[in-house]
């Protein structure tokens, strides 16, 4: 029994000792080769990608042109391309509330306003001026005026810069008047189709004075 304890104690030792010797082996140290060096003058970079304008730039873009083309229109860039009849016509369509039925005249300061000593004199004797402010035609700041008729309402409109060669109907759907020179501008009077404008006409021009 001896024998063999003695025989498997070598054993374990000569394989002791190997692995003493195994773990004893230098390992060599990792050495990397160098890589050239490369010459990258010839080589072309490649063109970023820009990024394409979302949905949401796009908005914002057509914001400021909308904004800026109301701006342009509200500077009175673009005009009219109407004729000065049609003009007036448009703004009387704009303006129902001026045509109202009363018996209650305008103040004399009222008038006094609406008609400045700068553009002109209007002497209203006894005509029932029951409306009178400044309104815009054709891009000018203009006096306009309402006297009851006989047959309801007609509209005065004073346009000192707006010079006409000769009397120049006006036909609306409901309405009729005419634009008349008056010295190096005009008054348009308009009133019901079947209003006798002639008496009217008459009153105004020798109430009308231009300061201008």
């Amino acid at each position: 029994m001896t024998g063999e304890h003695d025989n498997d104690f070598q054993q374990y030792q000569a394989l002791d000792l190997k692995i003493a010797k195994a773990l004893q082996i230098e390992v060599p140290e990792l050495n990397m080769p160098e890589l050239p060096d490369i010459d990258a003058s010839g080589v072309t970079p490649l063109p970023a990608r820009k990024r394409p304008m979302t949905p949401v730039w796009f908005a914002i873009a057509a914001t400021v042109v909308l904004a800026a083309s109301i701006s342009v229109r509200m500077s009175g860039v673009f005009e009219s391309h109407g004729t000065l009849a049609d003009e007036i016509l448009a703004h009387i369509d704009h303006e129902p509330g001026a045509l109202r039925v009363t018996d209650i005249p305008v103040s004399d300061d009222r008038l006094a306003r609406a008609v400045p000593a700068s553009l002109g004199v209007y002497e209203r004797g006894e005509s029932l001026i029951t409306y009178a402010e400044p309104c815009v035609i054709n891009g000018s700041l203009v006096p306009h005026l309402v006297m009851q008729g006989q047959y309801g309402p007609v509209t005065i409109l004073l346009m000192p810069d707006e010079k006409v060669a000769e009397a120049t109907p006006i036909d609306g759907k409901n309405v009729k008047g005419v634009i008349l020179p008056v010295g190096d501008g005009s008054i348009a009077i308009v009133g019901d189709r079947d209003a006798p404008l002639e008496p009217i006409k008459e009153n105004v021009l020798t109430s009308v004075s231009w300061t201008t």
